[in-house]
């Protein structure tokens, strides 16, 4: 008898069996998986893949996934023909733009350790012989890279994991999930139960109607894809060995949004430049074990050929040989989508065991599959996970209709160049501010995050720029850096460093944590003590088991069994949530959407605050990191003194009915102090000269707090057990660490990910970057080798040139924190 839990995977796709073979290695062997298409050709969109392999990805969990899938199928073979052909990968430019953008894909490949280079026009066509030389301007080619033999690879992994006791079912359709005492306790099928204390969705496109079954939404949209395969191409004809499918490195035009691999002597071509085809399932025929071949599958949907026309002309412009052929066959296949072209990993909030592992491709398939192994097995997955939650989405984008749009747009514009600071075009002005009126009356440019509209600056502070003394003037910046930036940016923060300004601090996640057992269980997560007095507002962080950093939190005690948690983001809801589900005495809520918040920061932040309360707001009156009750302008308020951009000033909440008010009062006080509106460029830079870090950006799950300089925010000596406590004791010392830099040339803006050099060999990687005003360089911070002293060189790779930059002591500015605590 196994002593490991049950596990039932429902699909038997690239996914599912990936992941049979993962939990098997690891000594779970009670796993059962079931399709509702035969084995080994089930029908879902693995069984049409084009098998496309590509590891560079702006996500470094992306290039993990694929880096990794290459490996195993490269392991893999069935009756000695193998998985993987890695004939390598070719994406090339013909734009300006774009070739800009592969010296940046360039950079990504170096830091992860990816072989890559950017290839001259000869290069890529000695690379690819049917390429117009004319046509292109260059190219990136990735030799790892290559094609996966999807189909193949799903009969070498389910007949390794039924070697280790595996079981699979195909032709078996899931109908519903048992649960008892919101706990998983089967899989319902048209064949019998099948009992199970752990159940893995791998449904792929037919995720959503598995997740409707213990009422989860999961944010996809089935889309169908065109492929086509020509006739024979009269230049491949005789070149090809009959048992050799391809020998050309998989080609990507993505200025055309195409791709292209050989079929022996034939060209297999894929289109993302038609319109968008959102696809119902209850329009796919049934699964018919008659149907399932190689030929005709439910996922394989009639080709439409208008749609295609337009690139098979830019496919023969590209690839002349193909004047001499025809398309042969076609169909549009179906693949999932989501609102951000992530997959989605996760545990059901409302059914434990119950977890999901959809719209992942072929490309991140194996690599997805051990990342949740690990995390039903070890508890975590070594592989940051944080862009891949089904738990990272806010309630609104699981609608319908914004999975629909979002998807559908994340469609359109998948092979397209995307600067890191580039907003979404739409949906827009979803969530707003109750000071969104104002900010638009003073010419707020905004961004978008989590669907708020945030000001990036403020074009009504334009004529402060010309005022600016000549220390603070920023440098012109190239091409890339400029975008989605302002040189306003640099009155704004000049204004904050040496008078005072407002910063909209809403769209900020707050949480209410409350009840008698609040402080055991926020105690219980977070490295700091908790069990302060009341008005008491610590930094601490939440951390997994193996002691990485899963969040920063900023937690206030409001009253005794009343706690705000100032968060990063939906993760942390879910985390708070289920720590405190099934405890009777703890309530979590989600307070944004109902509060507002200022940051009043400067100089003169008390000049401006204190005449309008009867509050104590002296130093000594109310101390960092302390809070108060008060009322300002007669609006009932909480007053935190926080300040995350190094200045003197308070963070002040209120309830939403109120914040107009509270911006009226704030806004008529500061305008004889030289009060102005600042916005989020602004602040990246003073947070960054105050060594401030960002989660999700400068550190992850991946890295502990003593690598990330936060160990002065684990208080192991203070407080009892947490989660981690363990791990971050008997860590040793630090072999990476975060790193602050500046930039020599003084000028040049780093974008974020580029590769950091040491003596000429990749050491690390850009985490965040902006232009430093109060010190007029440039910084970044990097991931970079321990102990590398103060004043070192190093080169940064930007767009394919070395950029010279020096390790610099940290903060930059106010190191004795003299202007906070004044």
């Amino acid at each position: 008898m196994s002593t490991t839990p049950r596990v039932v995977v429902i699909g038997a796709g690239i996914v599912g069996a990936n992941l049979a073979d993962e939990l098997t290695e690891r000594g779970w062997t009670d796993v059962t998986v079931l399709d509702q298409g035969p084995l080994p050709l089930t029908g879902g969109s693995t069984s049409h893949a084009p098998g496309l392999v590509f590891q560079t990805n702006a996500s470094r969990t992306m290039s993990a996934f694929a880096s990794y899938t290459v490996d195993k199928l490269l392991s893999l073979e069935v009756d000695g023909a193998p998985c993987f052909h890695q004939l390598g990968g070719l994406e090339v430019a013909t734009t300006p733009e774009r070739l800009a953008d592969l010296h940046r894909k360039h950079g990504w490949a170096l830091s992860r350790g990816i072989p890559a280079e950017v290839v001259d026009v000869d290069e890529c066509v000695r690379l690819h012989p049917l390429i117009d030389p004319s046509q292109v301007l260059g190219g990136l080619h990735t030799p790892t890279d290559g094609l996966a033999k999807a189909a193949r690879a799903v009969t070498a992994l389910i007949r390794r994991a039924q070697a280790r006791g595996a079981v699979f079912r195909g032709s078996t359709r899931v109908t519903g999930v048992a649960q008892q005492g919101g706990r998983v306790t089967g899989v319902q099928t048209d064949r019998g139960e099948v009992p199970a204390d752990v159940v893995v969705s791998c449904a792929g496109f037919w995720g959503r109607v598995i997740g409707d079954m213990v009422g989860m939404r999961v944010p996809l949209l089935p889309l169908a894809h065109q492929y086509v395969v020509t006739g024979q191409v009269p230049q491949l004809v005789g070149q090809v060995d009959e048992n050799v499918e391809a020998r050309l490195p998989i080609l990507r035009h993505q200025d055309q949004d195409l791709y292209f691999r050989e079929h022996h002597d034939r060209i297999g071509i894929g289109s993302y430049a038609h319109r968008p085809m959102p696809v119902s399932l209850d329009e796919l025929p049934e699964v018919d074990d008659r149907d399932v071949s190689a030929a005709r599958q439910p996922s394989m949907l009639p080709f439409t050929e208008e749609d295609f026309a337009p690139s098979w002309e830019q496919s023969r412009l590209l690839l002349p040989s193909l004047d001499d052929t025809k398309i042969d066959t076609g169909f549009n296949g179906i693949f999932s989508f989501t609102p951000d072209g992530g997959p989605l990993i996760g545990e059901s909030a409302d059914v434990a065991g119950f977890w999901i592992a959809e719209a992942v491709w072929v490309t991140h398939s194996a690599g997805v599959a051990r990342s949740v192994a690990q995390l039903l097995v070890d508890g975590r997955s070594e592989t940051d996970l944080h862009g891949c939650s089904v738990h990272r989405f806010e309630e609104f984008q699981l609608a319908d209709d914004y999975v629909a749009e979002t998807s559908q747009q994340n469609f359109v514009e998948i092979y397209d160049v995307v600067h890191p600071r580039q907003p979404r075009s739409s949906p827009r002005d979803v969530r707003t501010s109750p000071f969104h009126a104002c900010q638009v009356e003073l010419g707020a440019v905004f961004g978008e995050a989590h669907g708020w509209e945030r000001p990036q600056w403020f074009e009504a502070n334009a004529p402060l720029v010309a005022d600016l003394p000549p220390a603070w003037r920023p440098p012109s910046r190239d091409l890339w850096a400029a975008r989605y930036s302002s040189p306003i940016a640099a009155a704004e923060a000049w204004r904050t460093r040496t008078a005072v300004a407002l910063y909209d601090m809403t769209p900020l996640k707050r949480i209410e944590v409350s009840g008698p057992g609040a402080v055991g269980l926020l105690d219980r997560l977070t490295t700091g003590r908790m069990d302060k007095s009341v008005g008491s507002v610590t930094y601490t962080l939440a951390l997994d088991e193996a002691g990485g950093i899963r969040s920063d939190l900023t937690v206030a005690r409001l009253e005794r069994d009343l706690f705000q948690v100032g968060a990063g983001g939906n993760l942390d809801l879910d985390l708070l949530r289920r720590a405190a589900a099934g405890t009777g005495d703890v309530a979590v809520r989600d307070i944004t959407g109902g509060t507002c918040c200022i940051g009043v920061w400067g100089p003169l932040a008390r000049d401006l605050v204190a005449p309008l309360t009867g509050a104590d707001l002296s130093h000594e009156g109310l101390r960092y990191f302390r809070c108060t009750r008060a009322e300002i302008g007669g609006i009932p308020v909480t007053v935190m003194r926080l300040s995350y951009v190094g200045e003197l000033g308070w963070e002040i909440y209120t309830s939403a009915e109120y914040g107009q008010r509270l911006w009226d009062v704030l806004w008529r006080a500061g305008q004889p102090l030289g009060a102005v509106a600042a916005g989020r460029e602004a602040f990246n830079s003073l947070r960054l000269e105050k060594g401030y870090r960002s989660w999700g950006t400068d550190m992850t799950s991946e890295h502990t707090p003593a690598e990330a300089g936060l160990g002065f925010a684990v208080r192991p000596a203070t407080k009892g057990e947490f989660v981690g406590r363990a791990a971050v004791t008997d860590a040793g010392a630090p072999t990476r660490s975060l790193t602050c830099l500046t930039v020599d040339d003084g000028r040049t803006v780093l974008l974020g990910d580029e590769p950091v050099l040491v003596d000429g060999v990749p050491a690390g990687h850009v985490t965040s970057a902006a232009f430093g005003h109060t010190i007029g360089r440039p910084i970044a911070y990097a991931w970079l080798p321990a102990g590398m002293g103060v004043g070192t060189a190093v080169d940064v790779q930007y767009f394919g040139h070395p950029v010279r930059a020096t390790v610099a002591s940290e903060p930059l500015v106010d190191p004795e924190m003299a202007r906070i605590r004044r």
